[in-house]
């Protein structure tokens, strides 16, 4: 696999290893005895501020593109519509592989599937509701797919209005109004759900579409930062960091220490504690933003897992971890042999990803560099 590393920013790179590594190592408890204890607590954590990263690194880099076609003189619907298409060239192909396969995986184990199967072909698996266990770490793409039909759709129409606003004030208008809209929703989620434990907070708020779409917007928001105030986001970036390493230090660590949990502090749970996590992760964004190379030694080996990790996340747990743990069952083996089934469970997990990404998941996105396509949208 060749990799032209003068396209990509090192930075960001970065980031998307650390998400996918963070989620796949959540998911590793599994292979452990059911035990709750510091570490297990640390790799659930671990697992929400994976997929939280992938959340504001999408929406920044979508924000981006959004921008720039936006503010065009000839911006049009055709944009919107192009837009859409290479998102989802670079989305859905795999994500409906890995659904048929995981399928067929539970015809063949003698799985039962959801009685809702239909709703994961539409991603409204868990639009508004608690989705089943089947193919789990799947929650977060409705989450990604209707953020990038909301915002360039609301933009698009709010050109109607012909409001006297340049457009540059407009995308920073629009993104707020998502911003404040999905805040409002989980707002609404704690007036009903005032009695609730992490159980039921994980997946009926934390996984659900209606409430988290937000997530992505504080991204974009910080795509409009580093476009419009560039010499802030370069002068202060390291002031962003330090305030949002002390954030995610203060949500991840002193919180459990002081035990403000959501039994006793649910308002927290339910509306500040994911946006802050967000805001904690886009602050880190001017820094790791601006880092464009590395030593190979590094460089080589995170710039792989940054391109295979979308592979990754599909696969690792309902695909590798469930056909592991249907024919190698972890019950009853001793910490040094689940300490060498792990290392297969990651190894696999890479070689898999990186198969699918190569013969697959690459294929099936370049397609939207196509001339057909192109033409199509000229």
């Amino acid at each position: 696999m060749r990799i032209d590393f003068s396209k990509r920013i090192f930075g960001l790179d970065i980031m998307r290893a650390m998400a996918i590594l963070l989620v796949v190592s959540s998911h590793a408890v599994w292979i452990f005895p059911r035990t709750k204890n510091v570490m297990t607590d640390l790799m659930s954590i671990a697992g929400v501020l994976g997929v939280e990263i992938f959340f504001v690194l999408s929406g920044f880099l979508i924000g981006r593109l959004i921008y720039k076609l936006f503010t065009a003189p000839d911006f049009s619907f055709k944009d919107v519509n192009y837009f859409w298409v290479r998102r989802w060239f670079r989305t859905l192909p795999n994500y409906y592989l890995i659904l048929i396969f995981n399928v067929l995986l539970a015809l063949i184990l003698g799985v039962s599937l959801p009685d809702n199967l239909w709703q994961y072909f539409f991603f409204i698996q868990n639009f508004a509701w608690e989705m089943p266990l089947f193919f789990g770490e799947s929650w977060s793409l409705p989450i990604e797919e209707f953020a990038y039909i909301i915002g360039p759709l609301l933009l698009y129409l709010v050109l109607f209005l012909k409001l006297k606003i340049s457009r540059s004030k407009l995308f920073l208008m629009v993104t707020c109004l998502i911003i404040f809209f999905f805040l409002g929703t989980k707002v609404m989620y704690n007036h009903f759900y005032t009695e609730t434990n992490m159980m039921f907070w994980n997946v009926n708020l934390k996984a659900i579409s209606i409430y988290r779409i937000d997530a992505i917007y504080y991204g974009v928001l910080a795509a409009y930062i580093s476009i419009v105030w560039q010499h802030f986001w370069k002068t202060y970036r390291y002031v962003f960091l330090g305030i949002g390493g002390l954030m995610l230090l203060g949500l991840n660590v002193v919180i459990p220490v002081k035990q403000i949990f959501i039994e006793t502090h649910p308002l927290f749970w339910n509306v500040l504690y994911l946006p802050i996590n967000s805001l904690a992760i886009a602050f880190t964004l001017p820094v790791l933003s601006q880092i464009k190379s590395a030593p190979k030694l590094i460089l080589v080996p995170v710039t792989i897992i940054s391109l295979i990790s979308y592979s990754m996340y599909l696969i690792h747990y309902s695909v590798v971890m469930q056909i592991m743990k249907y024919f190698f069952p972890t019950e009853g083996l001793p910490t040094s042999i689940l300490i060498v089934y792990l290392v297969i469970y990651f190894i696999i997990t890479i070689v898999l990803s990186y198969i699918l990404y190569v013969i697959f998941e690459r294929p099936m996105t370049n397609l939207r560099d196509s001339k057909k396509i192109k033409n199509h949208f000229k």
